[in-house]
Parts: C-alpha cells; structure tokens; sequence
C-alpha cells in the first residue's frame, strides 16, 4: 500500500519553503537605489559644488543630512555648508571633527530648533558663545557630545556652568521638585552627556547639581540603571552613521582621506613622541588641504582654457595656420 502524505503535510512542506525563501530574501543584500548612487557620486565631487549649495539646496532634508555627513567625512564640513544645507526638521547635528565655527553653529541653531541630539566634540573652532546659543535654542536637546580636543575640552569646562539650573525661586528640597518654568536657565532637556576626558571634579559637578544628566554611560543588555541608552548616546557609533548607511563608502571616498579618529586612538596618541605627532599633524593638514589643491588645479586649467579660447587674432591665425599645414600633410 502506497503511502500518501496527507494535505495538512503537504501545506506544511510548503509553509516551511516559502519561510525559507522569505529568510534568505531578507539576508540577500540589496542592490544601492539610485538616490544612494547619485548621493555618493555628489560626495565625491563635493568640492566642486560648495560655492552653489545655496542654489542647489532645494532637496529632501535626508538628503541634506546624507551630504553633510560625507562632506564631515570628507574633511569639507564648514560654516559655508553647514549653513546652505540646515533643515528645521533635523533632529540631530554631527559637526564632529568639523571647521564649523561660532558663526555656523549660530545660524544653524536658528533654524534647526528641534535638535534632539548633536555631537560638537573636536570642533576647535567652537567657543562657549556658540554652545550657550545652542542650548538655548533648542530646548529638545537631550543628547550632547563634546570634548575630544585639547580646545574642545577647554570649551566643554568652560560651558559647564550652562548645564547648571539657576532658580528664580530657591523654595524647595531639590529643583528637581520645581516645574520648568521656574528654572531661568540650564539644559532642562538634556539627559545625556558624552564627554570621554571628564576629569573627576568635572563629574563630581555635573553629579551633584545636575542629576538628571547621565555622563558616558556604560552600554549593557539591561541598559543603565533600568533606562534604556539611545544609540545616539553610545561612544561606538557616530550620529551621522544611519544617513550613509545605504551609500557605499568606496562611492564617495577619495585617496588619501584620513577616517574619522576614534576616542581610543586618540587617547593612544597623547604616548607618541613629538616628533610623531608633528608628522601625523602634517599628514593631516596636508589631506585636508588635497580638496582644495585639487579644485584650484582645475580651475587652472580652465581658465587656462578659457584664455585660449579668447586670445588675440594673431594667435588665432597661427592656430589656424597650423592646422592648415596638417591636413595638406595628410593629404600629400
């Protein structure tokens, strides 16, 4: 007697197939989209459009925030981007390792209100004046990330004091007691401070009269004290990730660009000796300034292109001449 699989088998066989196909559907990498591709190939010719980005700015704002995270990358994140590329509906700002100055950081505060996290660590230019004006505008702001640099931590020191609640009223046990309105200033949003060189008296501060700010918080399965920690607010990733994270770095990147610096290798750098550090600091000058040897390059050459084109009409009779002999040679 033939044994005959019955239809409840037969349906099982099948569920489990396409739950199979379904599975390895999901691993199979997908193919870029063309917006990733034309992003990517925009990056790498970023030099080229900085002056227009004000014309050109008429695109998506994650498109916007995909730019400004590869021109960071690419070392020509300023204050002429920065500005031309803000978007009111951003919610976070990497100018990590960034030119941006006082100036860009102020204007972009201006129209970028609803920051819910930003990352200004190693951004030499960057003073208390800019960072006063960012906490002061964006009252969403919970997640914060400075230091890095020898000025960037001498600003973080200096901006202390901004993170402190000063009470119009001093009625109460705590300020935490007291509503929001009744605090005049200090960073009432903020619940995350990611300051890697936090010296010891620094964090006694920021312990005892702003407890509500957790610094460098420690990631595990249970989270921090039962508080789940934000992926923004890990010192393992870089805010800006999840905006290129569908462009193939080998698009944009260009040869002799030097990688974003991790806060491990930069504390590793403080044992090498000075003659290393003033080579690596050259290193990097000189890549950093590639771009703009480059684009001067070309404009050279056109407006070399440019004169030949224009010169008088005796150079021009003698080109012409020249390519009259050519062709009797040919012909000959």
């Amino acid at each position: 007697m033939d044994k005959t699989k019955s239809p409840e088998v037969v349906a099982g066989v099948i569920h489990n197939a396409f739950f199979q196909a379904s599975v390895l559907a999901i691993m199979k990498k997908k193919p870029p989209s063309l917006v990733s591709l034309c992003l990517g190939v925009i990056g790498r010719h970023f030099e080229d459009i900085i002056e227009d980005l004000a014309e050109i700015a008429a695109i998506p704002s994650t498109m916007k925030m995909a730019l400004v995270a590869i021109a960071r990358r690419r070392r020509l994140l300023n204050d002429d981007v920065i500005v031309a590329l803000a978007d009111s509906s951003w919610k976070i700002l990497d100018l990590s390792g960034s030119e941006v100055s006082d100036f860009g950081l102020s204007q972009v505060v201006k129209t970028c209100k609803h920051l819910q996290a930003v990352d200004i660590s190693r951004c030499s230019k960057l003073t208390s004046v800019s960072v006063s004006e960012l906490l002061q505008n964006c009252r969403s702001l919970e997640i914060l990330r400075w230091g890095g640099c020898p000025r960037s931590e001498n600003t973080a020191r200096r901006c202390l004091r901004f993170l402190k609640p000063i009470l119009e009223h001093v009625e109460g046990d705590s300020w935490e007691e007291l509503d929001t309105l009744e605090i005049a200033h200090g960073a009432t949003s903020l619940r995350w401070l990611l300051w890697p060189k936090v010296e010891k008296e620094q964090l006694e501060i920021l312990s005892e009269e702003c407890p509500r700010v957790i610094v460098n918080p420690k990631p595990s399965p249970l989270g921090y004290r039962g508080i789940d920690i934000p992926r923004e607010a890990r010192l393992d990733v870089s805010l800006d990730d999840p905006m290129v994270e569908d462009i193939d770095p080998k698009i944009w990147a260009v040869s002799g660009i030097v990688p974003r610096t991790s806060p491990s290798s930069v504390s590793s750098s403080e044992d090498l000796p000075i003659a290393e550090k003033f080579r690596l600091a050259f290193l990097e000058r000189d890549t950093r300034l590639a771009p703009k040897r480059a684009k001067n390059a070309r404009q050279h050459q056109r407006r070399a292109e440019k004169e030949w084109v224009t010169m008088n009409s005796r150079a021009k009779a003698l080109a012409l001449a020249s390519l009259a002999s050519k062709s009797l040679n040919i012909r000959n």
